[in-house]
């Protein structure tokens, strides 16, 4: 009887996860030494409530599901909180991080979400409706673009 109950109980933990996960980038990552060839993979995933908390995690794993959930744990160990003014950030703001460079500005209601890749994703899992934005460095890096958007909210302060 009790081993039943604690069937039924184990694989659900109580609560339900109010955090959205979406992976941005999925890297093979190879280590060459003296043995030989070391494989890993890479997941840089974004978590986020859409009410203004998003985080940005990066681990790595000897496969791709335990890299994933490494760093879905991580995203969600390092959220910042983002302040949203009439659903759109409330001033113009820029971060660099390496080589990638971010601008975002704030825009009219109604205007909708102008921004392209991995600003998209960060901005829509932290509930910013209305914003506007350009991806300045020459950089395709994802991991360096999502991490100068996460300094250019953390920048950000209410007036």
């Amino acid at each position: 009887m009790i081993r039943e109950q604690f069937r039924q109980t184990k694989g659900t933990r109580g609560e339900k996860d109010e955090f959205e996960s979406k992976l941005l980038d999925l890297a093979r990552v190879t280590h060459v030494r003296a043995g030989g060839k070391k494989l890993s993979f890479r997941a840089v995933m974004v978590s986020g409530n859409r009410e203004r908390k998003v985080g940005v995690g990066v681990a790595t794993g000897l496969d791709v599901a335990q890299a994933i959930e490494k760093a879905t744990r991580l995203s969600k160990k390092n959220l910042i909180e983002v302040p949203i003014t009439q659903e759109t950030i409330p001033h113009e703001v820029y971060a660099k991080f390496g080589a990638a460079e971010i601008l975002l500005k704030p825009q009219r209601k109604g205007r909708g979400l102008v921004a392209g890749g991995v600003v998209r994703v960060i901005c829509t899992l932290s509930g910013i409706k209305n914003i506007s934005s350009k991806v300045l460095g020459r950089t395709g890096n994802k991991l360096n673009n999502a991490l100068a958007t996460i300094e250019a909210l953390k920048k950000l302060k209410l007036k």
